[in-house]
């Protein structure tokens, strides 16, 4: 029997999974299933990823690594205000889950909980919380230093929800180049960015600040 010569990559596997997802419309019972009559084995497998759960969840994340990836290509993209950056993060997203969509609408009916299919995008969830984190400017900041944690906490999770509702709607869009979930995006992020105008927060802060102050000295 000859040697095998052909060093597997993590690439390799994930390329490899997705294939075989779209191809049996199932996934596999388990990585011995998977690595059956496959080009690598389960040792190889286990040198990248510890369950096929695993290699879900990182199929996701790695579309959203290939999103940042593609901005920072852009040498204006570090100039852009967050608004535009979280544009342009949703139109190369949405281009990358739309090369990759026969798999994404594939591995996100495969079960018959919903839930269950969710776990895949945890990954995802986390780099894309974080990155909405980084790209908080001031602009977005309430003044109070003592309620910025959890403002930032609650920007992260209402901009976690636009990010699953857009999906839902790009799964359901039926449009030529899929033009309505460009339209949807446009439309739902410039309404995100409405609703977190901070200033009205601020005067009402100011306001409340003010009022404790006049009712703490007239008492004195």
């Amino acid at each position: 029997m000859a040697a095998k010569n052909k060093v597997i990559s993590k690439e390799d596997i994930v390329s490899i999974y997705m294939n075989e997802v779209l191809e049996k419309g199932e996934k596999p019972k388990s990585v011995y299933h998977f690595a059956k009559d496959k080009d690598f084995t389960e040792a190889e497998f286990y040198t990248f990823f510890g369950t096929l759960e695993g290699l879900e969840k990182e199929i996701f994340r790695l579309f959203f690594v290939n999103t940042i990836n593609l901005l920072h290509q852009n040498t204006d993209y570090l100039e852009y205000d967050m608004k535009n950056k979280m544009l342009s993060f949703y139109f190369t997203f949405f281009e990358i889950l739309t090369a990759n969509r026969s798999y994404v609408l594939q591995s996100l009916k495969i079960d018959r909980n919903p839930l269950k299919n969710l776990t895949q995008l945890t990954a995802l969830r986390d780099s894309f919380k974080e990155y909405v984190s980084e790209i908080l400017t001031d602009d977005y900041r309430l003044e109070v230093e003592k309620l910025q944690k959890f403002q930032e906490k609650a920007i992260q999770e209402s901009a976690w929800l636009q990010l699953m509702l857009t999906i839902k709607f790009w799964k359901d869009d039926a449009s030529a180049a899929f033009e309505k979930t460009d339209i949807f995006i446009e439309k739902s992020v410039n309404a995100s960015f409405e609703l977190m105008n901070v200033a009205p927060m601020n005067h009402l802060i100011d306001l409340g600040k003010f009022l404790f102050k006049e009712k703490i000295y007239s008492k004195q």
